[in-house]
């Protein structure tokens, strides 16, 4: 059960962050032409910019670990028994949960802050709220933990039972469905 919840929504984030991620390549275009052609920038455009790509990378993060997405060199644990490989997989989870556990509890205060004192980023032609981007930034990091949090799981079962899909990492059994 939330094994599938999380897959369900991991992909519906991941959808979320390319839809988003497209959009903007739309926003960029439009500025780069009305700045050359019309010499009218579209206003705004540096600002949500940087608004956007902070919350398509939390968007992504949970998806990115849950599908093996996430940077890993395994040129070294190739060589090793399938339980050594699944109980360093355990240990990189572990040392994943940890950073994201940081992020997530690093994110509470600025995001009440940001939404108590309403708090905005940008000057002039577009001012945008920040507690929307600060709320992605708690979810996306909750949900980065938790995946982790499963790798873990299935990492210690693979070093307890002898390995299989969860000695070799998510990329062996790809992504949990």
């Amino acid at each position: 059960m939330i094994l599938r919840l999380n897959e369900w929504v991991t992909r519906a984030l991941l959808v979320t962050a390319a839809l988003l991620a497209f959009s903007l390549s739309f926003l960029v275009v439009a500025d780069v032409v009305g700045r050359g052609v019309f010499n009218s920038p579209v206003k705004g455009t540096k600002e949500l910019v940087e608004f956007s790509i902070v919350v398509i990378c939390f968007l992504q993060a949970g998806y990115a670990i849950r599908s093996g997405g996430m940077l890993q060199v395994d040129v070294l644990t190739g060589a090793l028994p399938a339980r050594v490989r699944a109980g360093l997989a355990a240990f990189g989870a572990l040392l994943g949960l940890a950073f994201f556990g940081l992020i997530l509890w690093g994110s509470f205060e600025p995001l009440g802050h940001a939404w108590s004192a309403g708090e905005y980023e940008g000057e002039g032609a577009l001012r945008i709220p920040v507690w929307p981007a600060r709320l992605v930034v708690l979810v996306g990091a909750g949900l980065a933990a938790l995946n982790y949090v499963l790798l873990v799981i299935e990492g210690v079962r693979g070093a307890l039972t002898g390995g299989g899909a969860a000695a070799a990492g998510p990329r062996a059994g790809g992504p949990v469905h």
